[in-house]
């Protein structure tokens, strides 16, 4: 306890006089100080209501018994920084997250600790954080934005990005345009739909690191507020009987999340964040798991950008619990697993009922018996390559086409708006990746210009870049090896032919070994210059998309 080390005994007055210089009570400082990491700031929407998330934290956690004390983690906004240099700062804060909660808890000696994110990277930053520093944690996020409405149906951030591509390509004028900007996004929390910032929310749940409804309770509910109450106090419990995030975050956790993000239909960051806080527990995650897992797990949910529902419906009709209890009837869950709940998921999951065989499915009734995510590989991606099948059209399932080659997202664009992409292309973006970005961009902006403009059903786009789980149609990303380190892709020209297989996990470029030798010999590797401070510090050291975009890695 932090007053064995810190508060008793003559040796510790210094400390305990900076304790006094906070304002702590001597009975605050004999009680378990609880670190409470907030996330709040007023740029990012998901985020602008953690204020009042922390203080119900802090309110359960004097209930129990505990000392609040807040400190802050940084978030971006992957909406607001899409389309710009500002993504390239996303994915890397996800270790800037876990560094520095790392260095924060650590130095002052917390007994316990809460977590309070809600965007892209900063659970998975938090997830990682935890495994890290591994003392008692709960997480309790901020929640999902409510679906926007526009003309009398529900509407997401993924439609608002699609309008523009219609609006370039002339199916909408400025005004109804202007009432999307309106109406799309209608309250603070989470992008609406399945996204990434909702995807992990949710498999922050299967993993046992937070309380029923962390996922989907929208942000607006009071009902959110009472779950931060009872974070609070259940952080008590864990000091209480020392349960510790590797004691619930094991391989068979991992394997569960992986499981129920197959029949949740989340999105394809999961296969880069759940690898990269497995390896923080000093778990292995290979990317073949995934399809492994995939084989036997049906497609439960088409959440929005997939079909037409969204988190409040997925929340009415259950939540994560009832799509956990609808796979563990059929064998597919380690429900042993210890939880946050200091139950197990068994324990946990059953009460839990489906109230809307429409936004979950049923497994005799489900969207596909194979799960959301597929792993592809082939000479094109050796390594692998990853892509959200359940938000596919089924005749871009299979598909082969003749690329056309760009080497950034900013050239992609212009070429697709002034109508250079017509029906069977399959677009290339490279140097994208990781260290070639650096900092592994988010592709939202092509693929929704490409759903805009009606070639969703037509057109293929594959990347060593990423892209956000707002995205929809043939797009494949994560391509490993990446370009700038003598992957394939470096190396595909305009015209040469691509074959995609979804269903047989394939992925090829249709050219001889002697042309792909001689390109090798006179095509050169192309690296961004000028790259400074924290993004040339990161391409230096990041591992490639398939081992999890990872800085520190702990497992082979």
């Amino acid at each position: 306890m932090i007053k064995d080390t810190i508060v008793d005994g003559a040796h510790n007055a210094p400390h305990r006089s900076l304790y006094h210089a906070l304002g702590l009570t001597k009975e605050e400082q004999a009680r378990p100080l609880i670190g409470i990491v907030s996330s709040y700031n007023e740029i990012v929407p998901g985020h602008m209501n953690l204020d009042k998330i922390v203080e119900a934290v802090k309110l359960g956690v004097a209930m129990a018994g505990g000392t609040p004390i807040v400190f802050p983690a940084i978030a971006v906004c992957d909406g607001i920084a899409m389309g710009h240099t500002g993504m390239k700062y996303s994915l890397i804060t996800r270790d800037m997250i876990a560094d520095s909660t790392e260095a924060m808890a650590l130095a002052h000696g917390f007994d316990g600790l809460v977590m309070v994110p809600n965007c892209d990277k900063n659970v998975p930053g938090l997830l990682m954080a935890a495994a890290r520093v591994n003392i008692p944690t709960i997480f309790v996020s901020g929640g999902p934005m409510l679906a926007g409405r526009v003309d009398g149906k529900k509407t997401s951030l993924s439609s608002m990005f699609e309008a523009v591509g219609s609006y370039k390509a002339g199916k909408i004028d400025e005004k109804q345009l202007c009432v999307c900007e309106e109406n799309t996004c209608p309250t603070c929390g989470s992008c609406s739909g399945m996204y990434t910032a909702n995807s992990m929310n949710c498999l922050t749940e299967v993993l046992g690191m937070g309380l029923r409804g962390n996922g989907t309770i929208p942000a607006v509910y009071s009902q959110r507020i009472e779950l931060a109450k009872h974070a609070g106090m259940q952080v008590m419990e864990l000091v209480k009987h020392n349960i510790r995030p590797r004691d619930i975050m094991t391989k068979a956790a991992f394997r569960n999340a992986l499981t129920a993000d197959m029949a949740l239909g989340c999105s394809t960051n999961s296969m880069l964040h759940l690898p990269a806080i497995a390896n923080e527990c000093g778990i292995q995650i290979n990317l073949d798991m995934a399809n492994e897992i995939s084989e036997k797990t049906p497609n439960l949910c088409h959440l929005a950008p997939a079909g037409p529902t969204y988190m409040e419906d997925l929340n009415e009709a259950g939540g994560v619990y009832a799509v956990l209890r609808e796979i563990a009837e059929i064998g597919l869950l380690d429900t042993s697993v210890m939880t946050c709940t200091g139950k197990t998921m068994a324990e946990n999951i059953a009460d839990a009922v489906n109230r809307n065989p429409e936004v979950i499915r049923t497994v005799d009734n489900a969207y596909s018996k194979t799960g959301g995510i597929a792993v592809l590989r082939g000479n094109l991606a050796p390594d692998g390559c990853v892509v959200k099948r359940s938000a596919v059209a089924p005749e871009m399932l299979v598909h082969e086409g003749p690329a056309k080659v760009f080497d950034s997202e900013e050239d992609a664009i212009s070429a697709i708006y002034n109508g250079k992409i017509v029906k069977g292309d399959v677009v290339v973006i490279r140097y994208e990746g990781p260290a070639g970005g650096p900092g592994m961009r988010e592709m939202l902006n092509p693929t929704s210009a490409i759903a805009g403009m009606g070639l969703g059903k037509d057109v293929a786009l594959i990347t060593d870049g990423r892209f956000s789980g707002a995205t929809r149609g043939a797009s494949i990303g994560h391509i490993s090896p990446e370009a700038v380190r003598g992957g394939l892709i470096a190396y595909v020209k305009d015209g040469d032919r691509i074959a995609i297989n979804i269903p047989e996990y394939s992925i090829t470029l249709k050219v001889d070994e002697a042309e792909l030798a001689r390109r090798r010999e006179t095509m050169e590797i192309k690296k961004k210059t000028g790259i400074k401070g924290s993004l040339a510090r990161y391409a230096e050291q990041v591992s490639s998309a398939d081992k999890g975009a990872v800085i520190n890695r702990f497992v082979d």
